[in-house]
């Protein structure tokens, strides 16, 4: 089965295509077949990341049934072993996609034969975004060091995981749950997954051992992009223990990528920063970042969908609240 690797962020800007292309490339080159899905529908420019041209043929194809099926779409690159099935010249429409049009791309993705699927998500905390992160157990949340960036990845990661929540509950249990809670809080939203949990495992105890079951089947990595010389070191691994601490979930930090304007340089050429400039710092961070990446496969880290989660994986809504964590998330920048 393929390992499926959803990348993405809560701000836009932050570089998730230019990480998941690079990851792409650099899978690719150590000779693992390896397929980018550009999955921001509305924004799709991962083709230009790795240096490919406008391509006409794209995921809306297979959506619209112009063809049969969604290896169909994919386009062989100019780097053996990497593939791509590119999302610009989507409609306009696939922004919005409905759920049938998900299941349809979730159970596709599920059947290409590859070392490694790689998606790059669009920004936020759409129904999109969070349901494409919840067809694998595995997923990279990508931050900047700024505040703005590493609030909207953790609002991120917060829904991400209260929509699991969801997905393992009927809806029933979960309009109980939410009930329940928001009484003891005085009518206050609780979307907080480690209080919700504990409040499972009061009114239900079996179903709280399921759900926490599958809130820790999650190995989620956490990268800090476009890092400055005077930015705090430690940030990415204190942002991990403020998540563990108010959200109870484990996430890995894998590492700090360096700020360079000659990433600027890359994009504007339409060629791979690895390829183009492979001494700098960042090209020795973003190696490091892959070499995480391969290592998760090599120990067994599962990362693949099952056809349960397929089924309850789309069309889940809900907003997202938790003031005591939100506080201390937005102070990280400072310490």
């Amino acid at each position: 089965m393929t390992k499926i690797w959803p990348i993405g962020g809560g701000k836009g800007g932050s570089g998730k295509s230019f990480l998941a292309g690079n990851l792409g490339i650099w899978l690719a080159k150590q000779g693992n077949k390896t397929l980018l899905v550009d999955a921001d529908f509305g924004a799709a420019n991962l083709h230009t990341m790795i240096g490919i041209p406008y391509q006409p043929k794209s995921l809306s194809d297979f959506l619209n049934k112009k063809v049969q099926t969604l290896a169909e779409t994919v386009i062989e690159t100019r780097i053996p072993n990497l593939f791509l099935i590119s999302g610009a010249g989507n409609n306009l429409d696939t922004a919005n996609m409905a759920y049938e049009q998900k299941m349809k791309i979730f159970r596709a993705i599920s059947k290409l034969s590859y070392d490694f699927t790689l998606l790059d998500l669009g920004a936020g905390t759409s129904f999109n975004t969070i349901d494409f992160f919840l067809i694998s157990d595995s997923g990279i949340f990508v931050t900047t060091p700024e505040p703005t960036s590493i609030e909207n990845m953790y609002r991120l990661m917060r829904a991400v995981y209260a929509r699991k929540i969801r997905q393992l509950l009927k809806t029933y249990h979960f309009r109980t749950l939410v009930e329940e809670t928001e009484a003891r809080t005085n009518g206050a939203m609780v979307n907080n997954p480690e209080y919700l949990l504990s409040v499972i495992k009061e009114l239900e105890p079996e179903k709280g051992k399921i759900v926490e079951q599958g809130l820790r089947a999650f190995k989620f990595k956490l990268v800090l992009n476009q890092f400055r010389k005077q930015d705090n070191p430690k940030l990415g691994a204190l942002i991990c223990r403020i998540i563990e601490k108010h959200l109870g979930l484990p996430v890995q930090f894998i590492g700090n990528i360096a700020y360079d304007d000659l990433v600027h340089d890359a994009v504007c050429q339409r060629v791979p920063f690895l390829d183009k400039y492979p001494h700098t710092q960042t090209a020795v961070d973003l190696k490091k970042f892959c070499q995480h990446v391969l290592a998760a496969r090599n120990k067994g880290e599962k990362s693949g969908p099952a056809e349960e989660t397929l089924e309850k994986a789309a069309g889940m809504g809900g907003n997202t609240g938790g003031i005591e964590s939100d506080e201390a998330i937005s102070r990280t920048h400072t310490l």
